[in-house]
């Protein structure tokens, strides 16, 4: 059996000893408890076990004893918030230690340091006490002008009085004994150091720019303007914001986000706007300036209570709030992104059916290729792979030759199942292979249309080349969309995240935070559903708690080599797969058909003795025990030893023999497209159709209604009551009925309304007048004044009432091309960008 451990991509990365005393750890323990509403003992299993390497996966399974039963997203608050605190209390300590050494650290300061809730709340307050010596007031405190702006502050005497007797050294240095140049030269110099020094030493007046802070962002402004004329054309996308100007601590993440991808892009100027004169008024208040007597020695330091502000502090202060503004839109994109991609990994699969894939296309061709219940391409009798690429569209027009080529295809290989590519020509070739269909008789298959997005990435990856060396790239896309519809998990863990178009901005947000959070979410899903050992790619397996991409390989080569598993323990002669990386992946590795029926459950070898025991106890047969719950209630577990050992819980074995490998994901089921809407060009306002949720985002959610292009419904038309979050209404993969509001075919945009229709048309108009910072997105926008206890009527088109095919009247001739955009535009406008 090998022994060595490899470190993984799915062990924690700030476990072990973390160097901190133990009041510090007790009280962030302490803290997060209080923040995630559970018991601190509950926070003390779960880093002890995290610290011993456990993962949440494992943990939120295996271990739900200990933590009193966590589950895995508590288990991922809880894991986010202890490496967060543990960073802040690491740098706390660095902070202190460092104004300690500098003389600076008081009883005052320390307290604030110690109630600082945040990182940049920590750099900030360190911020006046950075060592700077460089800065023009370090230079004037090393040619001795400390003296003089001492006596400016605490005596009424005037500037230049206050230097008389000065005497500039021949030699100045640093606080490290290194000589500086500096000149100091004349009085209006002398005079500008002094002042440096003075306006450092109020920066440390921590608390007044708190209270500055507050004002401040109560009543700042974002503004955003075209940067150049130049870019008006190219940048027409960011047209809303080319003259926009709202409050900044209203704004919305979305819009943010859209502002600070055109500055990016170099199409927007961004700036923050507000008011000085309330502010510098508050800091010669503090001061006491005005009370300064001479006149001139007051000027003096009102001048310099000027330069404090505009020069330094609000400069700072625009900056911390786009910063924090920044940071929590990008969260807010991060966790949209990561629910958008768990709802699509955790979709309906097909299951084990024969498919055809196919990948439409115009000039290239429409491309197939059948695999069978296990995912791989069927051969042909003569060995070849079963594949073909047809020509039915223009310029070939070879219609009849593809109807024979798609017939003889599904015929052959009695495929069950068609998964039909939502790119370009989706819907020509979705009509085409259902006239296939229905002209046959002997046809039985259905056909679907599925996501395509990123199946182009995985065709030209070196995985891609491993899996299916025989085909051209080509034809690779068409396998991999009919194994989305097999199992939308297993492939789509092979693609990129990023590249499956299911987040809000996501090459804007911090790309270490985005992967790290999507790793995460790929990994909780990959473990809830468990694998077949037997039959995974590499790209799952690594995704198992305690395996990386090196395991996972391993795992694959020995299984080539040595053949199919046939029982867990087999997997402790993997190379470089030990006894801990064993225990955390074990339980999810499943072995079907194998030696050990338990093998093919989500039991862990470590309850395996347990488990015979109470068999054999029982006088049953784990034949008449897997999925039989009234056998399972009438086991005897008295006087069993193991059954006392705290790592194992009964209840949760129980559950796993009553429902062994089940797998939580809902039953497959597809939307209904109309087939007389085929593009953007075929939608009129007032027509309800069905489609599918292909992302949901904090202003709204995208609809596929099968036009090539997803149409929006903003979060204002989601229901007649108000909705805080479109997540709590709808979820990527949901059916829904929509109804066109909008249509702008020039630009490729679609409005669509989940609202009922009695009373959508009066509150549409009303919206569609307004412009994008009007009081309509504000109240979209803030916290909700009343529950919202509205659900979503067309959710699954289960409550509509009109047929799926019933066309709705066309809008008026006479409605100006004018007024449909404007209505759109609205929409967009408080939408942001898609």
């Amino acid at each position: 059996m090998n022994q060595t451990d490899t470190p993984t991509t799915n062990t924690p990365t700030s476990q072990g000893s973390t160097n901190l005393p133990a009041d510090v750890i007790a009280n962030i323990h302490t803290k997060l408890a209080k923040e995630l509403g559970i018991k601190p003992a509950q926070v003390n299993a779960f880093v002890k076990l995290y610290d011993e390497g456990a993962t949440v996966p494992f943990i939120a399974r295996y271990r739900k004893e200990k933590t009193q039963g966590l589950d895995d997203s508590q288990l991922r608050a809880l894991e986010k918030g202890l490496n967060y605190e543990r960073d802040m209390a690491s740098r706390r300590a660095k902070i202190l230690e460092l104004l300690q050494s500098q003389g600076n650290l008081t009883e005052a300061l320390q307290a604030r340091i110690e109630q600082a809730t945040s990182k940049l709340e920590l750099e900030d307050i360190y911020l006046p006490y950075r060592p700077r010596r460089r800065s023009l007031a370090a230079k004037a405190r090393a040619a001795g002008l400390g003296e003089v702006a001492e006596k400016l502050l605490t005596t009424e005497i005037t500037p230049t009085e206050a230097l008389e007797g000065y005497q500039l050294p021949e030699t100045i240095t640093d606080d490290t004994g290194n000589e500086i140049e500096v000149d100091f030269s004349d009085a209006e110099k002398q005079l500008a150091g002094v002042e440096a020094i003075i306006i450092d030493d109020w920066t440390q007046e921590l608390e007044l720019l708190d209270a500055l802070r507050t004002g401040f962002a109560k009543t700042a402004t974002i503004n955003s303007s075209l940067a150049s004329e130049e870019k008006r054309e190219v940048g027409e996308k960011f047209a809303d914001y080319f003259e926009h100007s709202e409050s900044l601590a209203r704004l919305p993440n979305h819009r943010l986000l859209a502002m600070l991808r055109g500055r990016q892009e170099n199409v927007l100027v961004l700036k923050v706007d507000g008011e000085d004169a309330p502010f510098v008024e508050k800091i010669i208040s503090n001061f006491e300036l005005d009370a300064r007597q001479p006149e001139a020695r007051r000027e003096f330091l009102v001048a310099a209570a000027n330069s404090l502000w505009k020069d330094k502090w609000r400069p700072h202060l625009e900056h911390r709030l786009l910063t924090e503004k920044r940071l929590a839109a990008e969260a807010d994109a991060i966790d949209v992104f990561a629910s958008n991609l768990q709802h699509l990994l955790m979709a309906a699969p097909a299951g084990r059916k024969v498919i055809l894939g196919v990948d439409p296309g115009i000039r290239h061709g429409v491309k197939m290729a059948v695999i069978d219940a296990q995912g791989q391409v069927i051969r042909n009798a003569d060995d070849t792979p079963a594949t073909a690429t047809v020509y039915p569209f223009a310029p070939d027009n070879k219609m009849d030759e593809a109807k024979a080529t798609i017939s003889d295809l599904l015929k052959a290989h009695k495929v069950e199942l068609v998964a039909i590519g939502n790119g370009t020509a989706s819907r020509e070739t979705d009509a085409m292979i259902k006239e296939v269909i229905d002209a046959d008789e002997a046809i039985t298959a259905k056909a679907v249309v599925v996501n395509e997005s990123g199946a182009s990435v995985y065709s030209a990856s070196e995985l891609a080349s491993d899996e299916l060396a025989d085909l051209d790239v080509s034809i690779r896309g068409a396998v991999s969309i009919a194994r989305r519809l097999q199992d939308p998990l297993s492939e789509l863990v092979k693609v990129e995240p990023k590249a499956i178009g299911v987040g809000q901005y996501q090459h804007d947000v911090n790309q270490s935070q985005l992967s790290d959070s999507l790793d995460k979410v790929t990994q909780d899903c990959v473990n809830a559903v468990g694998v077949d050992v037997n039959t995974a790619s590499p790209a799952i397996l690594a995704h198992i708690a305690g395996l990386n991409r090196n395991v996972a390989q391993q795992i694959v080569n020995y299984r080539k080599e040595h053949g199919a598993f046939t029982n867990r323990e087999q997997l402790k002669d993997v190379p470089r797969l030990g006894v801990k990386t064993f225990e955390q992946a074990a339980g999810f590795l499943r072995i079907r058909d194998g030696e050990e029926p338990l093998d093919a459950t989500g039991v862990h070898p470590e309850s395996y003795d347990l488990v015979k025991q109470i068999l054999e106890k029982s006088g049953k047969d784990i034949t008449e025990v897997l999925g039989n719950d009234s056998v399972i209630n009438t086991l005897a577990t008295d006087g069993i030893e193991a059954a006392n050992d705290e790592n194992i819980s009964l209840a949760a074995i129980k559950q796993e023999l009553a429902k062994p490998a089940h797998d939580p994901r809902p039953e497959f089921k597809t939307a209904q497209f109309r087939e007389d809407v085929n593009s953007v060009n075929d939608l009129e306002e007032g027509m309800q159709l069905e489609g599918v949720v292909t992302n949901v985002t904090g202003f709204g959610c995208f609809v596929n209604v099968g036009v090539h292009q997803d149409g929006l419904v903003h979060i204002s038309e989601m229901a007649n009551d108000f909705v805080e979050d479109p997540m709590n209404l709808v979820k990527p993969g949901d059916i829904v009925t929509v109804r066109v509001i909008s249509v702008d075919a020039k630009r490729n945009r679609i409005g669509f309304s989940m609202k009922s229709e009695q009373a959508a048309p009066a509150k549409r108009t009303t919206t569609a007048a307004k412009p994008a910072t009007d009081k309509t997105e504000t109240k979209a926008t803030r916290a909700p004044r009343r529950s919202n206890k509205a659900k979503p009527a067309t959710k699954g088109g289960r409550n509509n009432p009109r047929s799926d095919k019933a066309k709705a009247k066309p809008a008026a001739k006479q409605k100006s091309e004018e007024n449909k955009i404007g209505s759109l535009g609205a929409l967009l406008k408080q939408a942001g960008l898609k």
